[in-house]
């Protein structure tokens, strides 16, 4: 069951990858346009902002990853822990000022993998 948790978490942090490229790297490509359902005029003004998120996301990736390769036991669940909360709270925020999905994409799978880490641990 760990490595079934811990696989969970290592798709959220691949997923805030992802959102990394999409908000740094294609933000105003068309993949980014289709994702975030706006115009090229809409996306160069936002631009800089979204990078600034995609940074973000990054480093919730990192800090998930960080959790998953630190080899004390306690120490890695209270990372785990935090990060996931941190993506909680990102997702919760999102989902309520930027689009309801984000509460779908970003916070939910969040909220099961914490609970699941905790059932387990």
């Amino acid at each position: 069951m760990a490595l079934l948790v811990n696989g969970l978490i290592a798709i959220i942090a691949l997923l805030h990858v992802y959102f990394l490229v999409l908000e740094m790297f294609l933000w105003t490509k068309p993949l980014g346009l289709r994702t975030f359902r706006q115009s090229l005029e809409a996306a160069r003004t936002s631009a800089v902002l979204a990078a600034n998120q995609g940074l973000y996301n990054g480093f919730l990736a990192a800090g998930l990853a960080w959790g998953l390769i630190y080899p004390q036991p306690i120490a890695a669940l209270h990372i785990k822990t935090f990060f996931l909360l941190c993506v909680i709270v990102a997702g919760i925020y999102g989902g309520f000022t930027a689009n309801r999905r984000i509460l779908y994409v970003q916070a939910l799978p969040a909220v099961i993998a914490l609970g699941l880490l905790w059932l387990v641990r």
